[in-house]
């Protein structure tokens, strides 16, 4: 796919950026009870040459510390310092649910259902507002990077809508093991990027509050793939060879288990299972019970629970149902 390509100065939260130049700005627009201001760090990089406008962000729910982990690495190890272009990245969106290790923002609200928010709304919608008129807007690809909620462990997976033929070829690009054709959610980030028509590949992968290299990896190698493809990779670096087949899930599901007890889970992440296959068991605390959990069909296993109880009706596995 085509991007615009850059010469003018990047005109972004009152400062202008010309070519060849580095900024680390703040997104401040919210105060603590005592008064010190909440700084989103916010980092620029542009090359010499013009190119595209490359937005990578992590941590819109604070809680999801992988995310952040991705995000962090591509500053640390200067994969944002450009050929061509500019890349910009926030690493920790939500910094309030961050401090708090929690996937909400102060007022209880979930950011990324208050998308494009409302000057006048909840801090949320308040936030998301300034979001999407002061930052969004210079973006000409967003990459964004979440985990499972909870105790629910994501398959490292590219989730998508059907009909973007260009973000379809750029999330076959950035080869995760998973593409998922998901529909949008109403009022999250995603949804406001394809109504503006800004691209945008959404990684999941692990879970919340924890930390997993592999994944990590995983997510650093699909962004060195995209932004090789779009000729902006630091030429100190190289474009990871393709690694999976990359599979296209069309449909998934839920298997939710019908008791409640401990759970022990028998397979790994990304397996393909067969139906009738024994994904786990669940056993009442005493020893006296243990109960079966089978694959309801043929298919990959895209998340897991793992939280040590459950209890019946709980999703526990999210396996497809239909591949391309």
């Amino acid at each position: 796919m085509k991007l615009k390509e850059h010469k003018e100065n990047l005109k972004i939260l009152g400062s202008s950026i010309a070519l060849g130049e580095s900024k680390k700005l703040n997104f401040n627009i919210a105060h603590l009870f005592t008064d010190t201001a909440v700084e989103v760090p916010v980092f620029v990089e542009r090359s010499q040459k013009p190119g595209p406008t490359v937005l990578i962000t992590a941590g819109i729910h604070g809680d999801e510390v992988n995310g952040m982990e991705i995000v962090r690495e591509v500053i640390s190890h200067g994969i944002n310092k450009p050929d061509k272009g500019t890349i910009i990245c926030m690493p920790i969106i939500n910094v309030f649910g961050f401090i708090n290790q929690s996937r909400y923002f102060p007022d209880g609200r979930d950011l990324n259902r208050e998308f494009p928010g409302h000057k006048d709304g909840s801090l949320a919608s308040r936030f998301a507002y300034h979001f999407v008129n002061e930052i969004l807007p210079v973006a000409d690809l967003c990459m964004d990077f979440h985990t499972g909620g909870g105790e629910r462990f994501n398959s490292a997976q590219i989730r998508i809508e059907r009909d973007n033929e260009d973000v379809k070829e750029l999330a076959a690009i950035f080869d995760a093991p998973f593409t998922l054709f998901e529909d949008k959610i109403e009022g999250s980030y995603r949804e406001t990027c394809a109504k503006k028509g800004i691209p945008i590949l959404l990684n999941e992968s692990g879970k919340s509050l924890a930390l997993d290299k592999e994944m990590c990896k995983e997510a650093l190698d699909g962004i060195k793939r995209v932004l090789s493809y779009l000729e902006m990779l630091n030429s100190n670096f190289e474009a990871p060879e393709e690694r999976h087949k990359n599979v296209l899930i069309t449909q998934n599901h839920w298997i939710r288990t019908d008791h409640s007890g401990f759970l022990h889970v028998q397979i790994g992440i990304h397996e393909h299972v067969l139906k009738g296959q024994r994904l786990a068991t669940v056993s009442d605390p005493y020893g006296s019970k243990s109960h079966i959990v089978e694959a309801s069909n043929d298919g990959y296993i895209i998340n897991i629970n793992h939280a040590p109880m459950v209890y019946q009706g709980d999703a526990i596995f999210h396996i497809s149902t239909e591949t391309a």
